[in-house]
């Protein structure tokens, strides 16, 4: 049994959110967490606040059931908003690794649901969405009339060339390792030979056969393996944008898409002109998500040092992200600023299969030889959260708070001692991504470890470099942004043989309490499943992970709708600039 969720059926909730609404009304769980829900199995984000008791907020409310926040004010039409931030290469969108890419990138491709700031997913090109009672057959219905900027209309069918795409092994798209394509995949013999020819076949995770169904032009139905509750939360993780069939890398030498804005001009290292499709094959281009304001965005490479003086100048009008070394600057200007809490986070992770952190106990030793607690005030003193090695934020909505972690030199000495590595000496990776803020978390640790005995060389390296080698170097600071649930970062990130999964770790016993975990709905007994999640990886050692930072930007207060996502995603649609 499924029941359809669309607007005439609205009245009619899944069981699913039936279960959370009583459970909310027992106490078990909060509002919002049950909105989330109510959300995710179909429930329009306006009903499901409704139903909490709670008022709507702009981006939780529609027009014409277009699901991008209503514009304030009284929104002008025209001009040309600029933006200070990193202008990289726009090549494969699936196999992005930076949200700045993918900003430029999503004002012309667009995604099947869409994710607020509040943590409710509405649907994109997706219409709607029904879901079976046990979470594993998910059908999305697509938006009539949505068109490529060549004309054609969006169908089911290039869907379905996405999910085969992500799900090709050799072009090795962090998509494989959300929860929603991984219950998709099978594991078969490759036809690859092993570099050991007397050793077993090699096997890789391929999509199965019957995951898929095109059901008509805009009905597409995906079979999983396992229940899965995020599924269309997935489909907004930056790496699932929609690439027309016919794409070849690089996008920015064919740019199809189906969004408002298409790419004038990019120089990597210096701009990203972005301008509003007003015709095709001199036809108007009637874009399906309702009024657009701007005629343009630009993306500016200013120097990071340098951002606030552009935007206190006038040269730009808002920025990616500043440090919080720039606070007092940003705070003399005459603009707003926007301060996000965030499960952004730095992990200072080991290669568990290279030397030396192969010897559980030398990764253990330096685990013990860190203080997380005493970094986040000498990094961030006015906000963030001290994080666990676990990479669970407190504001994810399955955090489990375990025990916090003591210092113990005396047992990081001992231990490597036991390991024979009373004279370790490491070196760690650190690419300044996003500020100097990662370097300064590098070096508290280097002199933390260093009363146990222990001496870290840390190299700094450009960002550029950094993320040539994050997924080689046996040690590295690697900083992972955003994601709306625990969950999800932990299925990208530690799950057994996923791409980003730079630890290399793999515990099949972790694995199976994480597919545990996603899809149970009461509060207490996630948060309780999540408490063996969260200590089966802290109990490994595989990572220093001490802080979850916050993300402050700024924008001129001519600039209306400037988001301030936990993601840094910007969505434009709605943005105004007064002129």
């Amino acid at each position: 049994m499924s029941i359809v969720m669309t607007r005439e059926t609205e009245m009619r909730p899944h069981p699913k959110a039936l279960e959370a609404q009583d459970l909310m009304a027992r106490g078990r769980l909060s509002r919002r967490a049950f909105i989330r829900i109510a959300a995710l199995t179909g429930m329009s984000a306006a009903a499901a606040y409704t139903m909490a008791g709670l008022p709507a907020p702009a981006y939780a409310q529609t027009i014409g059931n277009v699901p991008f926040q209503n514009p304030d004010d009284d929104p002008q039409e025209g001009g040309i908003i600029k933006v200070g931030m990193q202008v990289q290469k726009m090549d494969d969108p699936a196999i992005y690794a930076w949200t700045e890419a993918s900003n430029q990138t999503r004002h012309i491709l667009e995604y099947l649901a869409y994710t607020t700031p509040d943590n409710v997913t509405h649907p994109m090109l997706a219409e709607s969405w029904e879901v079976s009672d046990d979470l594993t057959e998910w059908t999305f219905y697509l938006r009539r009339g949505v068109r490529w900027h060549n004309g054609e209309e969006l169908v089911a069918d290039h869907i379905r060339f996405n999910v085969e795409r992500w799900c090709d092994p050799a072009l090795g798209s962090s998509n494989l390792g959300l929860a929603s394509i991984a219950a998709m995949l099978e594991e078969v013999e490759s036809d690859e030979k092993d570099e050991d020819e007397d050793g077993p076949p090699k096997r890789v995770k391929r999509l199965r056969e019957d995951a898929v169904e095109v059901v008509d032009d805009h009905t597409i139905r995906f079979k999983l393996s396992r229940p899965v509750l995020s599924f269309p939360e997935d489909m907004y993780n930056y790496p699932t944008a929609i690439v027309h069939p016919s794409f070849k890398p690089p996008f920015s030498d064919n740019p199809i898409g189906t969004g408002p804005f298409t790419l004038a001009e990019l120089v990597v290292g210096q701009r990203c002109i972005l301008k509003r499709v007003r015709e095709i094959d001199e036809e108007p281009f009637q874009y399906w998500g309702g009024a657009v304001f701007l005629d343009e965005i630009h993306y500016y490479d200013v120097p990071e040092d340098t951002q606030l003086t552009a935007f206190a100048s006038g040269d730009i009008d808002a920025i990616y992200e500043f440090g919080v070394e720039q606070m007092e600057l940003a705070r003399a200007l005459d603009g707003n600023i926007l301060s996000t809490r965030t499960a952004q986070t730095l992990c200072l992770r080991f290669q568990v299969d290279q030397e030396p952190w192969t010897d559980k106990r030398v990764r253990q030793a330096f685990v013990k030889a860190c203080d997380n607690a005493a970094m986040l005030p000498l990094v961030f003193p006015e906000s963030g959260d001290v994080g666990w090695n676990h990479h669970v934020s407190p504001i994810h909505p399955e955090y489990f708070p375990l025990p916090k972690l003591e210092r113990d030199l005396d047992g990081a000495r001992a231990l490597l001692a036991e390991a024979g590595q009373e004279n370790l000496e490491v070196t760690v990776a650190c690419g300044k991504t996003d500020g100097p803020w990662q370097q300064t978390v590098c070096e508290i640790v280097r002199d933390q470890v260093k009363e146990a005995g222990i001496t870290l060389n840390i190299n700094i390296m450009a960002t550029a470099k950094y993320w040539e080698i994050w997924k080689d170097t046996p040690f590295g600071a690697t900083q992972w942004t955003h994601r709306p649930l625990g969950t999800m970062a932990l299925s990208l990130g530690y799950r057994t043989g996923v791409p980003w999964n730079e630890t290399h770790y793999s515990n099949p016993e972790f694995d199976r309490a994480l597919d545990e975990a996603e899809t149970i709905l009461d509060a207490q007994k996630r948060k309780a499943a999540m408490e063996k999640v969260e200590k089966i990886l802290q109990d490994d050692a595989v990572m220093v992970q001490s802080i979850f930072r916050p993300v402050y930007t700024i924008s001129s207060k001519k600039v209306h709708g400037y988001p301030a996502h936990p993601s840094q995603y910007h969505q434009f649609n709605k943005v105004w600039i007064e002129h």
